[in-house]
């Protein structure tokens, strides 16, 4: 709708609009996006007096403050307030007041700061998520075979707390039973964990911590189209690396509709279930093995262990393992399934018990230990983990690293918004580099 002006006629309002580049960067921008999911009708009745405002609208301010770099609402409001047209492309109810320049009263349609920042928070996350899903199905029409191989990282985000401001002298800054009274869903994580060699030789622990989440993403990325998001998840930064990795993986499964073939990631996520992934779809996960400060025992070619003397363990039976997988036990080949009458003079052996090894028996417990690491293949998958270092870079730059809100809800939302922004980009060049395909041939 184009307002009514005593200052410019309608024809000349929409006539500015059209040459207003701020207006039609986002307009080409929001072209992008399939906004179908914020489309459906309401159900709840509106209150009494004015009519709200759409869900779109908030939804298209928020991604203007991220892409604009604005860290809070008040400085959003003002751009808007800068941009009077921009308000128009975004859809809010309009206060009509033909006395103003623009046709409408841009401060009174404008939601005030405490219920951008209300909004902001409270936004229906499902729905910013089906926005998200909808960007990876239109990438998968442009980019074939868009997720047979996938990469998994976490991104570390800063609470918006005086407990992670180095210049704020406190004790007990990173005690985990004391928690920032900025935010109450933040918690409090180790960033990097630093191994300090002493002047007598000793070996000191130094590790940087911080209150905040944990922002897990899924990328893939082609030569040619460059690097997009397939999943997102976010918690608490106390929580593992590992941890996300289930949730976001069966999040990338619904949203392909596929299983993917390959994945990498880095060393915090070497368990059994990771490989166990690709078992069944003739693929590999490039993982780097990470023995979490176990021994490294040696196993025959068909992952039948070897004992400390370098002979083939015996198979006695298969249990139920407490951590989730089912194991095979091995016993000293020495004594099992009979006495040889060999000795030995290994400690266990002596005992009368000999060595007992309990294996992961799973297909990827085997794989785990059995995969080549050193293959081109595995390098190959292995180097398309850089694929979520891009992704954060781009996250980063568009706010992610330290957002200026104060509860996990918010945080989430801004960050699937983060997500949905560099897919659209995303989306942006893969239709543009099709256009030039096609026009070639």
């Amino acid at each position: 709708m184009i307002p009514y002006s005593l200052t410019f006629d309608q024809p000349t309002l929409a006539t500015m609009i059209e040459h207003d580049a701020v207006v039609q960067r986002y307009r080409t921008f929001f072209s992008f996006i399939d906004w179908r999911p914020l489309l459906q009708p309401q159900t709840q009745q509106p209150r009494l007096g004015r009519p709200s405002h759409p869900e779109i609208a908030y939804v298209k301010a928020f991604l203007v403050k991220l892409i604009e770099g604005k860290e809070y609402v008040t400085q959003l409001r003002t751009f808007l307030l800068e941009h009077p047209l921009l308000i128009l492309e975004l859809g809010f109810r309009l206060v009509l007041d033909a006395t103003k320049p623009y046709g409408f009263d841009a401060q009174r349609t404008l939601p005030k700061k405490r219920w951008l920042t209300n909004k902001q928070r409270t936004l229906d996350h499902g729905v910013v998520q089906n926005l998200l899903q909808a960007s990876i199905h239109a990438l998968q029409a442009e980019i074939p075979a868009l997720g047979e191989t996938i990469a998994i990282d976490v991104k570390h985000i800063y609470a918006w707390v005086k407990e992670n401001n180095p210049r704020v002298s406190l004790l007990g800054r990173f005690f985990p039973d004391r928690q920032p009274s900025g935010d109450p869903d933040c918690r409090v994580g180790v960033k990097k964990s630093t191994n300090l060699e002493q002047a007598d030789g000793s070996k000191k622990v130094q590790k940087e911590c911080l209150w905040g989440y944990g922002s897990g993403v899924v990328a893939a990325t082609t030569p040619d189209y460059g690097d997009v998001v397939l999943a997102e998840y976010t918690l608490p930064f106390n929580e593992g690396d590992v941890t996300y990795f289930k949730p976001l993986y069966m999040q990338t499964v619904a949203t392909l509709g596929s299983f993917p073939i390959n994945l990498t990631v880095d060393a915090a996520y070497d368990a059994w279930y990771v490989y166990q992934r690709c078992v069944h779809h003739g693929g590999i996960a490039a993982v780097p093995l990470n023995q979490h400060g176990h021994p490294v025992y040696e196993r025959a070619p068909d992952g039948v262990p070897l004992c400390p003397k370098k002979l083939r363990m015996q198979p006695t039976y298969q249990f139920d393992h407490t951590n989730g997988y089912r194991a095979q036990r091995f016993r000293c080949p020495l004594l099992h399934p009979q006495a040889t009458g060999a000795s030995c003079d290994h400690p266990q052996f002596v005992k009368g018990k000999g060595c007992v090894k309990d294996v992961n028996w799973e297909l990827g417990g085997q794989i785990r230990v059995q995969l080549d690491r050193s293959s081109p293949h595995y390098k190959a998958i292995y180097t398309q983990r850089t694929s979520c270092e891009r992704i954060n870079s781009q996250a980063k730059a568009l706010g992610i690293e330290r957002p200026k809100v104060r509860n996990r809800r918010s945080v989430h939302m801004l960050n699937t918004l983060i997500y949905l922004i560099i897919n659209t980009r995303a989306l942006q060049r893969a239709k543009s580099i099709n256009t030039r395909l096609l026009q070639i041939h």
